[in-house]
């Protein structure tokens, strides 16, 4: 019962704090990305307003902002670096992200037409060496043709802010600046598309099918759960193999299920012998058996479920005090992003967890009865 208990208590902690990192990630990479992008193929979206107006007819739809996206070089001094530049609305930008909200240096309205403002992202602001007011260079990808041949497009512009989203991609290579600078500088005649935020995140891949079958114009759409395709086909995968195996541990505490009634049926020959001559028959001793180890299933797998779902409830209590009794730090804020224990418990994991667990106890239980069920009343009774 106790091992029963174990196993599954591990198991729902260990996938509660899988989905809370996944979680933590996720919102910490949206309140950069949008939840849905149409844009156009041929990288400009002219009459943008006409299809803005047209999404907000789908219900799920939030929120919309144009947007300009484009990679160039930034260089500062003697660093350089590659960035994903964001052409945005100051203005239009908190409703389809939380940008505004991750500035720690700035303000994100100080980007104005014009201006030539850029906000960076923390870690590359870093590894630029470059605060408020300080001045980097862009570098476009396309050149311009001189008479002295093919030289870079090069233009200054002013840190007016930094960010912070807390996901180190995004904080090391993204940067953003006004719309209106972003189509000069790039030689845009239009933004390259419009950003969109739904009510419900989860549901974006259905959300983007409904807008590909209602938008008119030869429109592509994405949704964030296509542009992070390989992260999150990662995090499925690995959270698949800690449930298989963590699972082993409650086949093991199976395992002694069925050692512990093979002992009490060779213990028992005797008495299930006399229960024989006295009229059971072999269906009732199997019942007498398998009774008893699904009970001992069904405790161990309740016991294990409320020890897993009070330990992932209070997670981020029992770390801290484990962290401070032992004098260590789990996750470092100088190595990670995550300097907590995130956890996020799913009642569709926590009935699976249990379900198998009371599966496994039963099956465990299937041999030792049919061994039980098999003893001859007059072999069993005869040095009696």
């Amino acid at each position: 019962m106790a091992g029963i208990a174990l196993g599954v208590a591990a198991l729902i902690v260990v996938l509660s704090v899988m989905n809370g990192f996944q979680k933590e990630v996720r919102d910490r990479m949206l309140s950069v990305l949008a939840h849905i992008e149409v844009y156009d193929a041929t990288g400009a979206l002219p009459d943008w307003q006409a299809t803005a107006q047209e999404v907000v007819q789908n219900k799920a739809i939030k929120g919309s902002a144009p947007y300009v996206d484009a990679q160039a070089m930034i260089i500062r001094d003697d660093v350089m670096r590659g960035v994903i530049l964001r052409g945005i609305l100051p203005e239009e930008e908190p409703k389809v992200s939380e940008v505004a909200t991750k500035i720690k240096v700035g303000r994100l309205a100080d980007l104005k037409p014009g201006a030539f403002g850029i906000v960076l992202g923390a870690e590359l602001a870093r590894a630029l060496h470059a605060g408020l007011g300080d001045k980097v260079s862009l570098a476009a990808p396309e050149g311009q043709l001189t008479p002295a041949g093919m030289v870079p497009r090069l233009k200054a512009f002013t840190v007016v802010g930094i960010f912070e989203a807390g996901h180190f991609e995004y904080d090391s290579g993204m940067a953003f600046i006004q719309m209106n600078d972003a189509e000069k500088f790039f030689r845009l005649s239009a933004p390259s598309g419009l950003r969109l935020r739904i009510t419900d995140m989860l549901k974006a891949p259905q959300v983007a099918l409904e807008l590909s079958r209602t938008l008119s114009g030869n429109l592509l759409i994405r949704d964030w759960s296509q542009q992070n395709r390989n992260y999150f086909a990662a995090v499925k995968t690995e959270k698949t193999m800690m449930f298989i195996i963590l699972t082993l541990i409650i086949a093991v505490a199976a395992f002694n299920l069925v050692s512990t009634l093979v002992m009490t049926v060779t213990d028992k020959q005797a008495d299930i012998a006399i229960l024989r001559t006295l009229g059971a028959s072999p269906w009732s001793i199997m019942k007498i058996f398998m009774i008893q180890g699904a009970l001992v299933g069904l405790l161990g797998t309740a016991i294990g479920v409320g020890s897993g779902i009070l330990v992932a409830h209070n997670i981020d209590i029992i770390v801290p005090f484990i962290e401070q009794v032992l004098g260590i730090q789990f996750l470092s804020k100088e190595v990670y992003v995550i300097s907590t224990l995130p956890s996020d418990l799913q009642w569709s994991d926590v009935w699976t967890i249990g379900g198998v667990a009371v599966v496994l106890a039963f099956v465990a239980t299937i041999y030792p009865s049919w061994r039980g069920a098999r003893v001859k009343p007059a072999e069993a009774l005869r040095y009696e």
